[in-house]
């Protein structure tokens, strides 16, 4: 059977690279793109145009469903739409798939209340990179022996959420494993505010933004005489494609929401 996917976000930087991922995938089909301008245009080569050459494009989520009837949403657009944009999809049967960080702990509990009520299969993934993911994971579990946790996230200039949703994942990871407690000397004092990072019981999570950059992530865990660091480092967004062509064959065969790609890992 082969999988329509509509692309909300192509013109972007990830979205780019999805086009070309899902556009190549033998499984997959791409019949529209959701956007906020350009209705009733075209999308070919990263171009738009009126002459029906490459996919249409859609201003309207609901029009887009009616005409095209797709099986997934693949969302990279940004916190302010996409909250909208999953629970239309979800609504109308619509399996989201969701590369969006910076949505809310809240948001995301009433969209997964969403999908189980209506049987909808979808994922939320803060970071689609599977090597990304492993370290999360290998981070978590070093933590439940090695309890003294810091946490430091590289990302492009122009991310607009910090920490990252990746680093926010792991901490959440982190915190089910590793009895909260302050880290540190007792007495420690930031001589300039925010030195010692934001503070997720009592480990510290520290964000950089620079141009140069793209993904990156530290997970520092001391013990005594000895420091384990494990880093992830994605270096172009063709990086995340793996994880977000498993993401959409993955939802067709679910029948609930999830977050985080580590839930569809074997």
């Amino acid at each position: 059977m082969t999988i329509k996917v509509a692309i909300a976000g192509a013109r972007g930087r990830m979205g780019v690279e999805a086009v070309k991922a899902v556009g190549h995938a033998a499984d997959m089909e791409i019949v529209a793109i959701l956007d906020y301008k350009h209705d009733g245009l075209f999308l070919h080569e990263e171009q738009v145009n009126d002459h029906g050459e490459g996919y249409p494009i859609y201003t309207s989520f609901d029009v887009l469903i009616q005409e095209k009837a797709p099986d997934v949403l693949l969302d990279l657009t940004t916190p302010d739409v996409v909250f909208t944009h999953m629970n239309e999809a979800i609504q109308h049967g619509v399996r989201p798939v969701v590369g969006t960080s910076g949505l809310q702990m809240d948001e995301i509990e009433q969209l997964t209340a969403l999908a189980k009520e209506r049987e909808v299969g979808g994922i939320i993934a803060p970071n689609f990179s599977i090597g990304a993911v492993l370290a999360m994971k290998f981070t978590a579990y070093a933590a439940k022996y090695l309890q003294d946790v810091e946490i430091i996230e590289l990302h492009h200039n122009q991310k607009v959420d910090a920490p990252s949703g990746t680093a926010m994942k792991t901490v959440e990871m982190i915190t089910k494993v590793r009895e909260a407690h302050k880290q540190g000397h007792e007495d420690e004092k930031e001589l300039i505010e925010g030195a010692r990072g934001a503070d997720v019981e009592g480990m510290r999570v520290h964000s950089v933004r620079l141009p140069g950059l793209l993904a990156h992530q530290e997970g520092l865990l001391g013990g005594e005489g000895e420091l384990l660091t494990i880093r992830h480092d994605s270096f172009n967004r063709s990086s995340f494609m793996p994880g977000v062509l498993m993401s959409i064959r993955h939802v067709m065969n679910d029948k609930e929401l999830v977050y985080g790609l580590e839930h569809i890992l074997d």
